[in-house]
């Protein structure tokens, strides 16, 4: 998907970015190929070509960092497939919410297993970096405004600068609304009856009761539950890929 769209190049909005579809164009090698395009001067096209070339360079040798400033941040699920092998799925809990609240876990989720990072046991910038170490793209729900603003905070360059995938703003765009429960829900996920009923609310209680009283069943509980909600990132991030590609096949992804 991610060779379909030109919303990486200058002066290409979705808009125009329709128009080329609408003339067959339907790739970066369709676009380059064409010795004129309506609407672009031959000078600017060549320049534009050139750009394609060095995209279509750099992603054949898996050079993601460069399109994370290039692509518009809710264009980023185009490279999902692609990079599916090296994504990390990730999901942090804090202790409240409001000025002063910290994290409290961190669940990093990639083929092969789950790595969950527990504050004041080995929650830090190290652990943090070696889970993540390799990954091509991140997935998160609510990442954006949430998980990735508060591990910058805590844990500065932690997190590499690659592709986000944020599903809490891309799961709309397919018709599905709410919290990351009531998603899961609506695309026929039914979690363990352990932490079916569990909130965040819940959870921020669960790490008090831990600090307070070092209770190792209100931790292991929380751990279940972090775990759970970074682990079904990848499900609902193959849902939600499959709709948005589906819709933008029709040329109608906005």
């Amino acid at each position: 998907m991610i060779r379909r769209t030109f919303l990486l190049l200058p002066g290409i909005g979705q808009v125009k970015e329709r128009r080329l579809w609408d003339t067959g164009v339907l790739s970066w090698e369709e676009f380059m190929e064409r010795r004129r395009l309506d609407g672009i001067s031959e000078r600017r096209k060549d320049a534009l070509d050139r750009e394609l070339g060095t995209a279509k360079d750099l992603w054949d040798r898996g050079r993601t960092e460069y399109f994370t400033r290039l692509l518009p941040s809710g264009q980023h699920w185009r490279m999902y497939r692609r990079l599916k092998e090296d994504t990390a799925y990730l999901d942090i809990e804090t202790d409240g919410l409001g000025p002063g609240t910290v994290i409290t876990m961190v669940s990093v989720y990639r083929p092969g297993g789950m790595t969950t990072l527990t504050r004041g046991i080995d929650l830090n910038a190290e652990g943090l970096g070696k889970a993540l170490s390799g990954t091509k793209m991140l997935v998160t729900f609510n990442g954006s405004s949430f998980d990735l603003p508060m591990i910058e905070k805590e844990f500065p360059f932690a997190v590499p600068k690659v592709p986000h995938y944020d599903l809490r703003h891309a799961c709309p765009k397919v018709g599905l609304r709410g919290g990351l429960k009531q998603v899961e829900v609506l695309i026929g996920h039914r979690r363990p009856q352990e932490v079916e009923y569990v909130t965040g609310e819940e959870a921020v209680y669960l790490w008090h009761l831990w600090l307070k009283k070092g209770s190792e069943n209100a931790l292991n509980l929380l751990r279940r539950y972090n775990q759970e909600d970074t682990r079904n990132l990848e499900p609902l991030a193959e849902v939600v890929y499959r709709r948005l590609e589906e819709r933008s096949l029709a040329g109608c992804v906005r």
